[in-house]
């Protein structure tokens, strides 16, 4: 049995399909962090995540959603404020939108500004990670009414963890944790326990609730019961064949990931990949734990969720590219799903490309709120209605790669996805080019830029004004601090 306000706003979304400005639908917005597509519904053969596989069931799972920047505070302050990270210049871990954009609306603040009431729990905006956890991290206070930074387990845990490069800290290390003691000790589980709590709270108004997964973000630490779903002898490393680099420019590797697989042997690579799984499938019960109290509480028809990760993540690809900074598929592409009530095409998969700020104007209109002026993508409620609409679009991804012992000046890369090809320029292409066509080489092992033929000439002349269209590729000018990991 739905309650009174469940049965007001079922009856509204039968009228009207999405939902009006009376309607006033709750939002809960679940971040999860470092998550690539490694979710049974998206294809996975190796993941164990029948919750999120649950929501993308019975909402709308975008198979080709691309982040704007493959690095966590810039691409969380582009969804939150709907702008491109060359209008907030924000490129790197340690500068804050507000710095540019004093006065931009974020998503969340747009809810509470039409009477919602607003409120975060852990990871939304950027965190150091682990250091970070528990305070309030990057947090931007107009966005929120309320905020709740816990602090489990794994925290106090921390000198247990399990560190593959012992020079480097286990926040940027393969690093991992097998934890005793139950999902709710755990930081995330707290997580969970508080947001729930939340929304029992406030069920009889609306509200935009923030969730924010700090896994699987290194380390990678969980209940050790997440670990056996995954047993060792299971896992296999990404193929790429004989000299798959070698058409790649020094550019396009992550200064953090210098060398392949970090010069670690086969077995630790095998374990930092069980790890990763293990997490995945931790926050996966969170998630369905959250699922479960919107059931309980009356609250999942009057309810929109939109889950999503910050970006893509490199589990060995390329011969041996871990963790994120690059602007290979991997990195590029993130898991999105979005369940409306009312919505159409909930239960279907949507093969359209789409980009991260698109979120921003996508949920304010599916709330029936107006949409602001300058944000700078585009609302996907067509898709929500019609998942395999017709739709003209392309996604421009950016990184800010700092200067090494391989590089001698920091380049800004900037690259383009549409529906058949990626064309990627380092430094405007003094630094490097690469063009790779998906129809025939979905895993981008065949750099198409090196002595191109005059098809290949051509698509690079098509694209090149649209990429540079939304995306500078200039090095910023104020000075540039290498992210901290």
């Amino acid at each position: 049995m739905f309650s009174c306000r469940s049965l007001f706003v079922l009856i509204a979304f039968f009228l009207t399909g999405l939902c009006s400005a009376d309607d006033k639908p709750n939002v809960l917005f679940i971040a999860v962090d470092d998550l690539a597509p490694c979710l049974s519904c998206y294809g996975d053969l190796v993941a164990k995540t029948p919750h999120i596989d649950r929501l993308a069931a019975t909402g709308v799972r975008f198979d080709r959603a691309y982040n704007q920047l493959p690095l966590c505070n810039p691409t969380r302050a582009s969804v939150m404020t709907g702008l491109r990270p060359d209008e907030i210049k924000v490129y790197d871990l340690d500068r804050h939108f507000r710095d540019e954009v004093p006065d931009a609306v974020t998503l969340s603040q747009h809810f509470k500004q039409n009477g919602y009431f607003s409120a975060r729990v852990g990871k939304i905006y950027h965190y150091n990670v682990p250091a970070a956890i528990g305070t309030d991290g990057f947090d931007d206070p107009p966005s929120w009414e309320r905020t709740v930074n816990p602090k489990g387990r794994d925290k106090w845990d921390e000198h247990l963890i399990f560190n593959a490069e012992p020079h480097r800290k286990i926040s940027g290390a393969l690093s991992w944790l097998a934890a005793e003691g139950t999902d709710e000790e755990q930081t995330d589980g707290m997580i969970t326990t508080e947001a729930i709590e939340i929304m029992k709270e406030k069920k009889d108004e609306p509200f935009f609730l923030g969730v924010g997964f700090f896994r699987p973000h290194t380390p990678y630490v969980a209940p050790k019961k997440y670990f056996d779903m995954y047993p060792l002898e299971e896992m296999r490393l990404p193929y790429a064949p004989e000299g798959d680099r070698d058409d790649i420019p020094t550019a396009a590797f992550a200064h953090n990931n210098p060398v392949p697989n970090y010069s670690l042997e086969k077995p630790i690579l095998l374990k930092a990949l069980q790890a990763y799984y293990a997490t995945v499938s931790f926050v996966d019960a969170q998630v369905g734990r959250l699922l479960e109290a919107l059931d309980e509480l009356e609250l999942a028809e009057e309810t929109i969720v939109v889950f999503w990760s910050d970006h893509g993540y490199h589990l060995g690809e390329h011969n041996g590219i871990w963790q994120k900074r690059t602007l290979f598929e991997q990195a590029s592409r993130a898991p999105l799903i979005m369940r409306v009530p009312g919505a159409t095409g909930n239960g279907q998969d949507c093969p359209r490309i789409v980009e991260y700020v698109d979120i921003y104007p996508t949920v304010v209109e599916a709330a029936g709120l107006a949409i602001p002026d300058g944000l700078a993508g585009k609302s996907l409620v067509p898709l929500l209605e019609d998942p395999i609409a017709e739709w003209d679009s392309h996604a421009v991804t950016q990184i800010l790669r700092p200067a090494d012992d391989r590089l001698e000046n920091p380049v800004m890369g900037c690259s383009i996805r549409t529906d058949r090809w990626r064309f990627t320029e380092w430094a405007e292409g003094s630094e490097g080019v690469e063009l790779y066509d998906h129809y025939a080489d979905p895993m981008e092992f065949n750099n198409l830029a090196i002595d191109p033929t005059e098809e290949n000439k051509a698509v690079m002349d098509m694209l090149r004004p649209m990429l540079r269209a939304k995306a500078s590729g200039k090095v910023p000018t104020t000075p540039f601090n290498p992210p901290r990991l």
